[in-house]
């Protein structure tokens, strides 16, 4: 017997008309990226492609702290797993191509992330916190290990080779817009698989788990596996973005690593919003951007070398503590309400007849 359209069809239908419309975000997107690398110099794609390696990072945090409600502090160590395994693989593979190293650099993160997220799965709160705070402090000092020192480089790390854009762009094609062109992409990618995922059953059950355990587990939801899911999530994004940053930056090394890193991109995803992916975007333009914006503003007022070197850190605490007073959902949020302000007076009146 033929099924039901009216109890089947209203499912679909809201599956393709929410992939529609993130597909035409990622289109947008990616169109808006491209436009912009073409009209910049090269020092301004440079911050594009960083920007975009630090949103991808951020974004698999908002999952991970967002949705599932874990506190992590190891994503830049995730990222340092990224990075070192792209830069040996194209020290000893340099004929593979570059989508390929990522993709065995992500599966490579995502492998380690699912042995920390069983961990962390028997964890809650505080503990979870200083866990993964020990794992962000320890694992980059593998590199100066006197048994991996060799291989991984020590405290200066390892040179990766440069990845030239192919030649049918040109022999003069600026390195640093095909830079800004591959972090682009990935960056519009994992934002349209993790919308999708974020709207979709695995997003549900992660919600679920982050609002109540107890009750999540009453309707079917295995908690530890959602839990550990989220870890592997977010440690493939930070793979990513690790191994972006070394091909952007030529470099493997544990100093660009450090527990620093962990408490930037949890401080990014505070600023733009838990759980939302734009405004993982909107807090890495700002940490990015931010150090650019501090060096013009201490140049116009003449301030001193001292000054000048912890002004964007001040700014930074400054925004911090803002939008956590004013605007608890973060930069989205605070977008969303004054939108939602704009369409009141624009919306026609009600009529209501007795």
């Amino acid at each position: 017997m033929a099924p039901e359209p009216d109890v089947i069809a209203p499912g679909r239908r809201v599956r393709w008309s929410t992939l529609r419309r993130h597909l035409a975000w990622t289109v947008a997107g990616a169109l808006a990226l491209y436009l912009l690398t073409i009209s910049v110099d090269q020092y301004r794609n440079l911050q594009i492609a960083t920007i975009a390696y630090t949103a991808i990072a951020a974004a698999g945090l908002t999952v991970l702290t967002g949705s599932s409600g874990q506190i992590s502090l190891g994503q830049g160590a995730f990222m340092a797993v990224g990075a070192y395994t792209t830069a040996l693989l194209l020290i000893h593979r340099e004929d593979w191509p570059l989508g390929l190293v990522l993709i065995l650099s992500v599966l490579a993160t995502a492998a380690v992330g699912a042995l920390v997220g069983a961990a962390a799965a028997r964890l809650r709160g505080p503990y979870l916190a200083g866990a993964t705070l020990a794992f962000a402090v320890g694992l980059p000092a593998l590199a100066d290990y006197r048994g991996l020192r060799d291989q991984l480089g020590g405290g200066n790390g390892l040179t990766v080779p440069t990845k030239p854009p192919p030649l049918r762009l040109g022999e003069t094609f600026p390195l640093e817009r095909w830079q800004a062109w591959i972090c682009g992409l990935c960056l519009v990618i994992t934002l349209l698989l993790l919308a999708n995922l974020q709207s979709g059953r695995a997003g549900r059950h992660l919600r679920a788990v982050r609002d109540d355990e107890v009750a999540a587990s009453l309707a079917g939801v295995s908690v530890a596996r959602t839990q550990i899911l989220a870890f592997v999530i977010s440690a493939a994004c930070a793979g990513l973005a690790g191994g972006l940053l070394a091909f952007v930056n030529s470099l493997a090394a544990p100093g660009a690593f450090q527990l620093t890193v962990s408490f930037q991109l949890l401080a990014v995803v505070v600023i733009g919003g838990l759980g939302s992916l734009a405004g993982a975007v909107y807090g890495s333009i700002l940490l990015v951007l931010l150090p650019t914006w501090s060096a013009d503003l201490a140049q116009r007022l003449d301030l001193s070398r001292n000054i000048y070197a912890n002004l964007p850190l001040a700014i930074y605490g400054v925004v911090l503590v803002v939008v956590i007073l004013g605007f608890p959902q973060g930069l989205q949020g605070a977008l969303l309400r004054l939108v939602r302000l704009l369409r009141g007076p624009l919306r026609p009146p009600t009529i209501t007849g007795r």
